[in-house]
């Protein structure tokens, strides 16, 4: 939520805001679902001796969703990993905004490409309505997570590269007053 502060249209924080309020709320519902989905199954296979059928099924679709935007969470606040080996040669700060510049460009690029083929299994998904082979779930309503995990992931990618565009003009105006 600190790079809420760097947004300046009121509709982009509009959204920003949504988006992860979007974000918490079901990353709250799969980290609590989870362990009390387990702990049933434990409690019905190892204490009553009778085991529920579809329990791993169901678990599926709160662990994909739960990675889809654990994902989204790790770009919204720019922790995701990386290698910065490159980072640890450069050492002039006009280079290393225009290095940063660059890498949020590639990242928004991959992104955009992955939600483009995202948006097509979405496509594809809802157009073949799939269930799951025991519980009868619609297949969509866990294959949706990737398209719109990688939307959140897209939004917050073009908002880093906004942030990396200002911050390398602001430094170069102040270079040419210096």
């Amino acid at each position: 939520m600190e790079y809420y502060k760097s947004i300046k249209t009121p509709a982009l924080r509009r959204i920003y805001r949504v988006i992860i309020a979007v974000q918490r709320f079901i990353c709250y519902i799969c980290a609590i679902a989870l362990p009390l989905i387990i702990t049933y199954q434990v409690i019905l296979r190892y204490i009553l001796k009778a085991p529920l059928m579809g329990i791993e099924e169901l678990l599926t679709f709160f662990i994909i969703w739960l990675y889809m935007m654990g994902g989204s969470v790790a770009s919204e606040k720019r922790s995701h990993i990386e290698c910065g080996i490159l980072t640890l040669y450069i050492k002039k700060e006009k280079t290393m905004k225009i290095f940063k510049l660059f890498k949020a460009l590639f990242s928004f690029i991959i992104c955009a490409w992955l939600t483009r083929w995202a948006f097509w299994f979405f496509q594809y998904s809802f157009k073949l309505w799939k269930t799951s082979d025991i519980l009868r779930i619609p297949m969509f309503l866990g294959e949706s997570s990737m398209f719109i995990g990688l939307i959140f992931m897209l939004f917050f990618a073009a908002v880093e590269m906004i942030d990396y565009i200002r911050d390398l003009i602001i430094f170069l105006q102040e270079g040419k007053r210096l």
